[in-house]
């Protein structure tokens, strides 16, 4: 079907749909013929080619009343467009993307793609690469427009655009991930299945002429595809409301809006950097094999600090023996950690330029010392190839061994960091296989063995504690001689991890850094994006001041 005639239609239905001419909600299945669109916040500034190119190549541009900037549909790529009433379902907008969102990374992982969100940009991306998109629109409470999933689209058009406004930013399907075309009709399905699993509804399939009659122009009464085939009947669907109808339906909606998130405040976005910058860091850490936690543990910063050419090192693999509540790293090691990992990290490193490096690790409770000998092992392959670099380690408990601690020391790091995470009362919660007095006696053992290492901790705020739990976790800090904290927002890598309990304004984090100067904290890093090496440079630096940063 051709954009403007979807267009047309979806906003009819949201007409009847919002005078209840039409008692359900819908949602339609389709590909576009080959279009550019451009959103409300969008504009010819996002072509990275002339207008004559576009001109030349007979694809229209039209402007379209949606949230987002300019994109690309066509042939190959499935379009979903569900006009619903998100009153009726009880559900916040930022919840409302995230479920389509959810529907995508789901759909990948049917055929063993692992697709992600982006905490800056809604979407779904495999490793930086854009998979799928999400622009909605609102009227009188009811959205429409929707997700567009890259199948078996050609790109070649998103090289002539900023996609969705993003400089830099490349764009994928799953026939590039997979090297191989991906049958529709199983993705149409697929997608179908997910959709009614997420937002607890059934889909029934309908033609369109079974809707009433002044709901849309009789011109649509039979989708079509972009050759002009008619689509099967399954092609066009509407879920069935039930919860209108059955007690039973109005609780399951009662229930699942109960569990929704909370919405995400205005402080928590933020404009996504890009450039070329991002790419080669990103293209340098895939050919050097090398992990970071900045992309396993989908942290908010990924962009930012890959634009700064900054990174955290995860060494020992990407995935962890534990299985804490808050975090995003696959669990269960598959292999032992790989003997050249060290030289290579050192090689990037120095290849990257970077003054100030930063080294973590899953946990690896499945190695005598837990790993520490990886750790003093790329502490002194960084120390021969670029001595004047400053060496940061983040390093877990090694379930208590003081031999490992000391083995990590002996290599001597500049700053030596192991996160409390939270306050004890939620410690069974959030990390189940961690013990709040083995961290805390880590941190103060290290000071006791190496006096001129700074020691540096942090905490989650977010997760359901109370202010006087944090100030205690604090003086415990102070006491055990730790002397550089980072304070950070929790926020939730996906609906199977720990939701968040309360999403706390800059003001406050501002106010604990005062409080944590106050206790005697020497450096003190704290705000909604703070994470343990987020700008730890800078804050090694103002240690060495005596000021913050």
């Amino acid at each position: 079907m051709g954009y403007k005639d979807a267009w047309n239609l979806q906003t009819h239905l949201v007409s009847a749909r919002h005078e209840n001419r039409v008692a359900t909600d819908v949602v339609l299945m389709m590909e576009h013929p080959a279009v550019f669109t451009v959103g409300r916040r969008g504009g010819l500034n996002d072509l990275t080619v002339s207008q004559n190119i576009l001109k030349a190549s007979g694809i229209p541009v039209i402007q379209v009343e949606r949230g987002g900037r300019m994109t690309f549909h066509g042939p190959g790529q499935l379009i979903m467009y569900p006009v619903v009433d998100l009153r009726a379902l009880n559900i916040a907008v930022t919840d409302y993307v995230e479920n389509l969102e959810e529907v995508m990374i789901r759909t990948a992982d049917n055929w063993g793609i692992k697709a992600e969100r982006n905490p800056l940009n809604a979407g779904v991306w495999v490793d930086g690469n854009k998979l799928g998109s999400i622009g909605i629109a609102i009227r009188h409470g009811i959205s429409f427009h929707g997700l567009a999933l890259n199948v078996n689209l050609s790109l070649k058009p998103f090289r002539w655009i900023n996609p969705c406004g993003l400089q830099g930013i490349g764009v994928t399907s799953m026939e590039r991930e997979l090297s191989s075309r991906v049958p529709m009709s199983q993705v149409r399905t697929t997608v179908k299945g997910h959709f009614e699993a997420v937002f607890g509804v059934e889909l029934v399939t309908t033609r369109l002429a079974e809707l009433p009659a002044d709901c849309s122009p009789i011109s649509f009464c039979i989708l079509q595809n972009p050759q002009g085939r008619s689509l099967l009947d399954s092609q066009f669907l509407h879920s069935e409301a039930r919860c209108a109808c059955a007690t039973k339906d109005k609780e399951m909606m009662q229930e699942q809006a109960a569990k929704m998130r909370v919405r995400k405040p205005r402080w928590l976005k933020r404009s996504l950097p890009t450039g070329p910058r991002y790419e080669a860091v990103r293209t340098l850490l895939r050919k050097s094999r090398l992990h970071t936690v900045c992309q396993e543990a989908k942290c908010p910063n990924l962009w930012e600090c890959f634009s700064r050419r900054i990174a955290t090192f995860l060494i020992m693999g990407p995935r962890c023996t534990r299985n804490c509540r808050f975090c995003a790293v696959e669990r269960r090691p598959t292999s032992p950690p790989d003997p050249e990992e060290p030289a290579r990290v050192a090689e990037t490193a120095q290849h990257m330029g970077l003054r100030y490096v930063v080294i973590t690790s899953v946990t690896r409770d499945d190695l005598p010392d837990g790993g520490a000998g990886f750790f003093a092992e790329t502490i002194d392959e960084i120390r021969k190839r670029t001595p004047e670099a400053f060496v940061e380690v983040l390093i877990p408990d090694f379930q208590g061994n003081c031999e490992a601690l000391q083995t990590v020391l002996q290599a001597r790091p500049d700053v030596l960091n192991h996160n409390l995470e939270t306050v004890p009362r939620l410690y069974p919660t959030v990390r189940p296989e961690a013990l709040y007095p083995r961290s805390l006696e880590l941190l103060r053992r290290a000071k006791a063995y190496y006096p001129a290492i700074p020691t540096k901790s942090g905490l989650m705020l977010g997760l359901g504690e109370f202010p006087e739990e944090v100030e205690k976790t604090l003086e415990d800090l102070v006491a055990a001689g730790c002397t550089v904290l980072t304070l950070g927002q929790y926020l939730q890598p996906s609906k199977e991890h720990l939701p968040v309990e309360r999403f706390v304004a800059p003001e406050e984090f501002d106010a604990w850094k005062e409080v944590a100067l106050g206790m005697g904290f020497s450096a003190v890093a704290s705000g909604p994006f703070v994470r343990s090496s987020y700008h730890a440079e800078e804050l090694h630096e103002a240690l060495g001041r005596g000021a913050q940063p």
